[in-house]
């Protein structure tokens, strides 16, 4: 159950930021609680492998500014390790790249630096229950940045198409017929056949099966929605 010890132990974590006071801090807040023990810190990238290796900790808190590098390099890292422990990013970032790019490098959480000691404990043991949390700050952006970022690699995966036929292709890609991608979009339904004309041409394509399977091959869509 998430916020649970897993098997009545102690969640371990490994505490990495470059602050000596917020460290001790953070330290302080997490073995007041019960069933939370900190097993090392870390303050540089390099280190955060070997001292993962060595201490087996259930959750590492990262701070994204390193001295030598980006937490997001060292999260990345870890996702190569076998067992990989989950990553919470404690930090003073909150602008949106910083955001998708820790969604990106696999965190299975998101919290700014300031967030209140309930809600760290919370997070804590909810991603090391194998779950995810982001603070309430962050995570209404979540699925508008997800949805940009899948807009801008189908421009940068289909270059020759505009952002609006880019922005059709990822909801044809979804399943979406053209009645309802012109009401999705707020525009007439001959518009959107428009796009979809000059979609086929740009990608060479003679059907809506070919550009959906172009689209899909490239990762665009989700699959879930469909056709009414």
């Amino acid at each position: 159950m998430d916020g649970e010890p897993r098997g009545g132990l102690p969640v371990r974590v490994l505490i990495v930021d470059d602050h000596p006071l917020f460290r001790e801090g953070l330290r302080a807040a997490l073995e007041s609680a019960d069933g939370i023990t900190v097993v090392a810190e870390a303050e540089r990238v390099a280190d955060v492998p070997d001292v993962v290796a060595r201490t087996a900790p259930d959750v590492v808190v990262m701070d994204l500014s390193l001295p030598d590098g980006s937490g997001l390099e060292a999260a990345r890292r870890l996702a190569e390790q076998q067992p990989s422990p989950p990553v919470l990013m404690l930090t003073m970032a909150n602008d949106d790249g910083s955001l998708l790019a820790a969604l990106q490098a696999g965190a299975r959480g998101y919290l700014v630096k300031g967030a209140g000691r309930e809600e760290v404990l919370h997070a804590v043991r909810t991603v090391a229950a194998g779950g995810a949390v982001f603070g309430a700050d962050v995570a209404g952006r979540i699925t508008e940045l997800l949805a940009g970022a899948r807009l801008r690699e189908a421009g940068q995966l289909f270059p020759a198409l505009t952002a609006r036929e880019a922005e059709v292709l990822d909801l044809v890609a979804r399943g979406l017929d053209n009645r309802r991608i012109a009401r999705e979009l707020v525009v007439a339904e001959k518009t959107v056949r428009n796009h979809v004309t000059h979609i086929f041409e740009k990608l060479h394509v003679a059907t809506r099966a070919e550009a959906v399977a172009r689209a899909r091959d490239m990762g665009l869509g989700d699959g879930g929605a469909a056709s009414s």
